[in-house]
């Protein structure tokens, strides 16, 4: 009897907290809802949602139905896009912001917000006093952004049960891909609108950055010997020196039958020499004024004397070359440039012939790019290329404006099965570096007419060409596409978006993942 008494109890414990949770439950998902009705949009409960560009800002704002005498919450989210897209669209962190609503013969009605704890949200509150078609208008006033979002006529209900009845119905079916403002604002994302463009045409090319002919040179050793550095050191990799510059000394390599003493005795041998030769001249001169030996005999001692200068210095030279301090054979740099390769170190041994130094003027440079036997036909006279390097935006490189055709080969390569194609171009700035290999793209000479997008917006997605189309600010769609050719940092797309839609130019790998996660990605507003 006692133990059904507790067992009694314990379940009416249990039903009662039973009860209690779901109440509670019900409580606070009423309570989420009230609050995503107030604005924000069908995703969080309800409400209306626009988007709207200007050349300089992006609105997308969610907002109830408006009714005469009741609160409005409006979350406008602002981003201010990049001019040229070669950044990232961020979020607005200054300012303020003015909805205003005017027209329909009543008063105009404005209200005025700054930014909140959430940079890029604004969140003005309007509690509209006139019923209506009424225009509706934000104004954006920030540094450097003066940005007019007029969003047309609205309607403006007689009451709340009207604005409730006003209500958008969600849609069944695909919704999009979810990837909220705050989410692009976190990382580097941009957008850029699809348009018409006339492209050229271009064949994948491997190419490499190399000086010019005669911007390139090496020192090598004129003998076998050991190294010495000069004035300024001996030159390192990256080094800038000037034409003429001595980069080091070479000391010869001694006979097997000669050492420093005996170049030295040399040395006094032929000054004592020329000592000798020059009493000899002396002497005959004397005696030639005194009529006393012919003049021929004096012109045979200043020739005597002559050789025996000449001697002199050549076995001072040779006795130079291996006493301490500089001397040596002096090693010039033949041009100025960019030190790109050294051999050898002071005091080492170095063989005839040997590459001490590779130098190269890099202020003006080669693109030598290889083109395909297969590809020959495409092309008549090369116009220009384009090529990559990591974190930069293509360059582009126009034949006559930016850059000068070199050479287009006439020989295919036995080995390689390629022609080269030789632009010369200026690197003023130093980027690139002699001897990069690259992926570059040969235009053709051939021209388009088509819709365009960025090429950083094709996402290869198991095979497929796609890019991920912006409807709405936080919206977006999957498209695939087919691809036409590529022009530098654009690309035409023969089929899947048309001109006028905003696609993902940045980041568009990012959405991916939130297409094929999104619980990974997160859905929740920062409201």
């Amino acid at each position: 009897m006692i133990e059904r008494t507790w067992l009694l109890a314990a379940l009416l414990v249990v039903t009662c907290l039973a009860g209690c949770s779901v109440e509670g439950g019900s409580q606070g998902v009423a309570e989420h809802d009230e609050t995503a009705d107030a604005g924000h949009g069908p995703g969080h409960g309800g409400g209306i949602s626009v988007t709207h560009y200007t050349e300089t800002t992006e609105l997308f704002v969610e907002y109830p139905p408006l009714a005469t005498s009741q609160e409005a919450a409006f979350a406008a989210h602002l981003t201010q896009l990049h001019p040229t897209g070669a950044g990232p669209d961020t979020a607005v962190s200054e300012g303020t912001l003015t909805v205003s609503l005017s027209g329909g013969g009543q008063p105009e009605e404005r209200v005025t917000a700054g930014v909140s704890s959430t940079p890029g949200i604004f969140r003005p509150v309007l509690k509209p006093q006139y019923p209506g078609m009424r225009r509706l208008v934000f104004h954006l006033e920030a540094p450097d952004v003066d940005a007019v979002h007029d969003l047309g006529e609205i309607q403006v209900h007689a009451d709340a049960n009207a604005a409730r009845a006003a209500l958008p119905q969600e849609e069944d079916g695909d919704q999009g891909i979810g990837f909220t403002k705050e989410q692009q604002w976190k990382i580097d994302f941009g957008t850029r609108v699809a348009a018409e463009r006339t492209l050229r045409e271009s064949v994948p090319v491997t190419a490499t950055i190399r000086p010019r002919a005669s911007g390139e040179a090496q020192v090598s050793a004129p003998a076998a010997g050991l190294l010495r550095a000069g004035p300024a050191g001996y030159p390192r990799v990256g080094t800038q020196v000037s034409a003429g510059q001595v980069i080091g000394y070479l000391v010869p390599q001694l006979g097997a039958e000669t050492d420093v003493a005996t170049l030295e005795l040399a040395v006094e041998r032929a000054r004592i020499d020329v000592e000798r030769t020059q009493h000899e001249l002396q002497r005959l001169e004397g005696l030639l004024q005194m009529e006393a030996v012919p003049e021929k005999r004096v012109h045979d001692a200043r020739s005597q004397l002559r050789v025996a200068q000449a001697e002199l210095e050549s076995a001072q030279r040779r006795a130079a070359t291996y006493r301490g301090g500089a001397g040596g054979i002096a090693l010039k740099a033949p041009i100025g440039g960019t030190i790109l390769a050294v051999s050898g170190s002071p005091g080492g041994a170095v063989q005839a012939g040997q590459m001490l130094a590779h130098i190269g003027d890099l202020r003006r440079i080669w693109l030598e790019a290889r083109v395909a036997e297969g590809d020959l036909g495409r092309i008549w006279r090369p116009s220009g290329a384009f090529f990559e390097i990591e974190g930069q935006p293509p360059i582009v490189l126009e034949a006559g404006r930016n850059a000068k055709l070199v050479a287009f080969g006439g020989l295919v390569d036995p080995a390689t099965r390629t022609v080269p194609a030789i632009f010369e171009f200026g690197n003023r700035e130093g980027k690139l570096k002699a001897g990069m290999q690259l992926r570059a793209s040969l235009f053709t000479g051939h021209e388009e007419h088509a819709v365009s997008v960025p090429w950083s917006a094709i996402v290869d997605d198991n095979g497929e060409a796609v890019v991920f189309v912006q409807p709405e600010g936080e919206s977006f769609e999957r498209r695939v596409v087919a691809l036409g050719p590529r022009d530098g940092e654009w690309v035409a797309v023969r089929s899947g978006v048309v001109a006028g839609e905003r696609v993902v130019a940045r980041g568009a790998y990012r959405v991916r993942l939130a297409a094929a996660a999104p619980a990974a990605m997160g859905h929740g507003h920062a409201h």
